[in-house]
């Protein structure tokens, strides 16, 4: 993905110099910070020096990012307040096992658990390909699942009403969207398939990368910590998809 805008560079700079000023104890200055941009590619040697868990940050939502998201993901009619938002910083592996900053924005009542989540399936070498911000794609879901980009919070309403959707909340986490595709057949046949280009990855007994499976780490661990997967849903499917079980 190729960024022409001049402030997404900017935000894409603040949050390297983010990661740089966490990434190590102030009484520890043997190792020198060394700052990488969401989506860049770790060495394991800077991560062995200056330690995993440096790269792993839950923060409240800072300004350059915020800035970001507005009009965006963070719409003119978003009813939820920033305060009820936070940033996250991590580490994932892509299917070649390489170790790549990612960036996510959540709700607070779940963000320590998400990044437990995500910790815990970058340590098991769980294959995330791409882990951006929606504002990237300008907040289009489409394009964002057409590049299997994992995301959580996106503004929006339930259609035809005025509930805020999960999403809407930052309460639901899709993960690897390209090959676990939503799904839906309506009364009159037509199929919904979002992404579009995510059709080929419809058929569960194929073998493919990034698919996601009942059982399997990413399954076990969002659905232990009180989430459902949109892969178990009987009038549709959300391969991709994880939510809050909310009461």
């Amino acid at each position: 993905m190729k960024i022409t805008n001049k402030f997404l560079a900017l935000a894409l700079m603040a949050v390297a110099m983010l990661l740089a000023s966490c990434s190590k104890d102030n009484n520890d200055p043997v190792v020198p910070s060394q700052a990488f941009y969401p989506g860049q590619i770790v060495p394991e040697q800077v991560i062995s020096a200056q330690g995993e868990a440096s790269f792993f940050k839950d923060i409240e939502i800072p300004d350059t990012i915020f800035t970001l998201m507005q009009g965006k993901s963070f719409k003119q009619d978003c009813t939820v307040p920033r305060s009820d938002l936070r940033y996250i910083l991590c580490l994932h592996r892509d299917i070649k096992g390489r170790a790549l900053v990612g960036e996510m924005v959540v709700n607070k009542v779940i963000s320590s658990t998400v990044l437990d989540i995500l910790h815990k399936l970058y340590l098991a070498n769980y294959p995330i390909e791409r882990m951006r911000l929606v504002d990237y794609w300008n907040a289009e879901d489409e394009m964002s699942m057409r590049d299997n980009n994992s995301s959580s919070f996106n503004f929006r309403f339930i259609s035809h009403t005025t509930k805020v959707s999960k999403h809407g909340k930052g309460v639901a986490i899709d993960i690897n969207t390209l090959y676990n595709p939503y799904h839906k057949t309506l009364a009159d046949g037509t199929e919904i398939i979002e992404p579009a280009t995510g059709a080929p990855y419809l058929d569960r007994s194929k073998s493919f990368p990034y698919k996601i499976e009942k059982g399997d780490l990413c399954y076990k661990l969002f659905t232990e910590n009180g989430f459902e997967w949109g892969g178990e849903w009987t009038t549709r499917k959300d391969y991709q998809h994880f939510e809050l079980i909310e009461e």
